[in-house]
This record gives C-alpha cells, structure tokens and sequence, in this order.
C-alpha cells in the first residue's frame, strides 16, 4: 500500500460511532474516526456499556492533561479499567496503579529508584547486545513475524535481566503477563473476560488464574531477597525506605504481577508499531539512516511511540459531584480518559496522522505524562525503542510488510500481535 493510503486512519474503520466498551472495537486497528468525531462534537460523551454501567469518555488532550492532575476529582482508586469492580474487588487487586495521592507518592518512592534514568541507562549495552543478536537472526531468516521476533523478544529477555530472574524463565513469565493484560483475547488466555465466567477468579489481578502462578513465583523471589541475594530491581524496591517501611507481601506479588504483564506488553506493541510504520513508509528510515545526531533519534523515540500509544486508555473513577464541559459528572461515575485520542488531537499536533521524527516539542501522552501516574518504565521502554531504531538503520536496507498484520482483541491494549515483513541487510 501506498504511504498516502496508510497513513490515516490507520484502521480499516471509518465508522464514527464506534462501540469503544466492546473489546472488538479495536480488531482493525484504532477506531480514530470515532475519536476525531468526539473531539470535534462532544469530546465529554456519555458512552453506554453492554452488561455494566455507562462511562464518560474524554478525549481532548487538554481536557485529559487536566483531568489526570486531579486525584482530588477522579480517583484510580476503584479500578484502572472499564469494568465494573465491587470495593472487595478493587482492594484485593489493587496495585500502586490503583492507588491515589498520598498513598500512591509514598509506594512510588519505594520504587522510583529502580527506574531513575542513571539506573536504566547502566542496560543500554546489554539492549543492543540482545538487539544485535535478533536482527542478525532476522536477516538471516529473511522472512519473519517481527512482533514475536523482535518486538517481543527484546523487552522479555530485558524482563529477565531487570527482575534478577534466570533467561530460561522468561518465555513463561511472559505468556502469564500476557494472559492477564490480554485476557479478552482467546490467543493469548483460555479465560477470555467477555467469554467464559470468570466470577471465581474476581479477587486476582485482571480476573485471571494466571496471577496465581505469578503470585507464587513472586513468592519464591521475595524468598531470595530476604535470604541476601541480589535479585535485580525485586531487591531494590525491597529496601527500607528512611522510615524503616518495606513493602508488604501482598504489594510485591501485585506489583509483580504489573511489571510483568504491563511492563512487557507496551514496549512489545510500541516497538511492533515501530516496525510497522517503517515498513510501510520506507522513507523513514532513510531518514534515520541519514541522521547523524543524536536529537533525531530521540525525537523519533517519542514520536513513534505518540503513533504506538500502546495504552489507548485509563478509568478514573468521580469522588463527587462536579460539572465539566457542560456536563454534571456524578460521584461513582466512570471517567475514561483516552490517551490515544490525546495523541491525535489536532488541536495539539500539526498533521497528527503523520510520521514526523523532527516533532518538537512533542506532547505525547502515551506514558501518562503530567499526572501522578506517569509510567515509572517509562525511560527503559524510549531506551528499548531508541536502541532498536538505532540498530535497524544502522545494519537494515529494507523492511517490507508481506501480508496483512493482525490486532490484539482488546480496547485496553492497542498492539499489533503478528507482523509478516521481509527484512534485507545493508
């Protein structure tokens, strides 16, 4: 296809009216017909949901920059996602995610060293070793599905490095983290949310019998780091803060369970997305493969990431009564604010259905920026991305897509999950 043709609306829908509750609402790629219309007409819409309560959707990014600094207004501490949880649910799940100010702050500290940028960037060498080793495999092959040989490689054998956890692990931690984040995709999880009753399994992380076995994994790592040994971040994040406070059990094995599944998920598609674009647009990576500063390839990461915007969205839920954009939100109500339409908004980004690797400044909201949720993985996943495009225009002279690519079911997780392409060497 022509990159006039790709470009918008990267999605095969053109239907402005879009069902974004359903979790096949993305099957084709990002509904941003629907978002664009929004923005324009409505951009505070009451959205009904089939077998739960209705939602607010936000889609300007003003409006959401605004919106994600109020933890006084919208709170995240009854659920991240659309569905519906009972307060025993929501508390029995809940990682720092869904958690507001001041406990949030006070458990991301206890973290926040783990992934400081002069940590993450002691990885740079290892992520171009292991880049390296999957592009020489590519090019060899010649033919290739880059989500599973590429995009999900780098991030899970880094997974392994980070957590302190043995290579040969890696592969089941991942398929587990995918079971849980991609449970309304029956590829991924025999336990889909929208498909079979789940009720048993409601007090777990995303309604799965998967976080069971990370519980216990996580269990056994918590073991070694009380017994002195040196288990990556899980050994950091486990220190005595000044306070003398320690994270409890319970918290480890939740928050286990997060950087497993999430951690993992969203660098994958951001880097399958990545792929994608520059095998449909061979343009762009000339353009990198020209550059010879260091700014371009920072841009591009962020730019690239802003098209991926791998987290379409997050749930927060009105602690009152309050009136926004002509409408009265009610206390209990469900407020989703919709990161990937932020990332489109015309009114923010000049010709925002194109590639631009020179965008600056760049107000992607793909890591939740300017709120007190901001991606603590955030520096690893633009470090993953920019080793990755560094090392593609450095040793590839083609990338062409070979056959139609397939999506992720869900309206949670945007990711291409299999990209045929042909790569050739330089």
């Amino acid at each position: 296809m022509s990159e006039q043709d790709w470009t918008f609306p990267y999605s095969s829908s053109v239907d402005p009216f879009v069902d974004l509750s359903s979790y096949d609402a993305f099957n084709q790629g990002a509904p941003f017909a629907t978002f664009a219309r929004m923005r324009k007409e409505d951009p505070v819409a009451w959205c009904d949901m089939e077998g739960g309560r209705g939602f607010w959707s936000i889609t300007r990014h003003s409006d959401i920059v605004k919106l994600n600094r109020d933890p006084a207004t919208l709170s995240s501490a009854r659920g991240i996602r659309m569905e519906d949880q009972t307060e025993d649910e929501y508390e029995a799940r809940k990682t720092f995610q869904e958690t507001d100010p001041p406990e949030h702050r006070h458990t991301r500290m206890l973290m926040a060293k783990a992934f400081a940028p002069v940590q993450i960037i002691k990885f740079e060498d290892r992520i171009r070793h292991i880049t390296s080793e999957l592009l020489d495999r590519a090019l060899a092959k010649g033919e290739l599905d880059a989500t599973r040989e590429i995009a999900t490689q780098l991030p899970m054998r880094m997974l392994g490095q980070i957590l302190g956890v043995p290579e040969e692990d890696t592969d089941w931690l991942v398929k587990k983290g995918d079971a849980l984040i991609s449970n309304t995709d029956p590829e991924f999880t025999d336990f889909v949310l929208d498909k079979v009753d789940t009720d048993e399994y409601r007090h777990l992380p995303f309604r799965s019998p998967a976080a069971l076995e990370l519980f216990d994994y996580a269990s056994g790592l918590l073991k070694r780091v009380r017994a002195g040994e040196d288990v990556g971040i899980c050994s950091m994040i486990m220190q005595r803060n000044k306070a003398g406070e320690v994270m409890s059990e319970d918290a480890f094995r939740n928050f286990f369970c997060l950087v497993v599944a999430a951690g993992n998920d969203t660098t994958r598609f951001s880097l399958a997305s990545t792929i994608h674009a520059l095998a449909n647009q061979p343009s762009l990576l000339d353009q990198l493969r020209e550059a010879d500063n260091k700014e371009l390839y920072q841009s591009a990461t962020d730019e690239f990431i802003r098209w991926a915007s791998p987290t379409t969205h997050f749930r927060r839920t009105a602690i009152h009564d309050f009136e926004y954009g002509g409408k009265r939100i009610r206390e209990g109500d469900k407020v989703v604010l919709w990161f990937l339409s932020a990332n489109r908004d015309e009114d923010v980004f000049e010709s925002p259905y194109e590639i631009n690797l020179t965008r600056r400044p760049n107000k992607s909201l793909s890591f939740g920026q300017g709120g007190p949720h901001v991606c603590l993985g955030m520096f690893l996943a633009k470090l993953e991305v920019r080793v990755v495009l560094e090392e593609l225009a450095k040793r590839v002279r083609i990338i062409e897509q070979t056959a139609q690519h397939s999506y992720l079911r869900s309206n949670f997780i945007l990711g291409i999950k299999n990209l045929p392409v042909r790569m050739k060497a330089i």
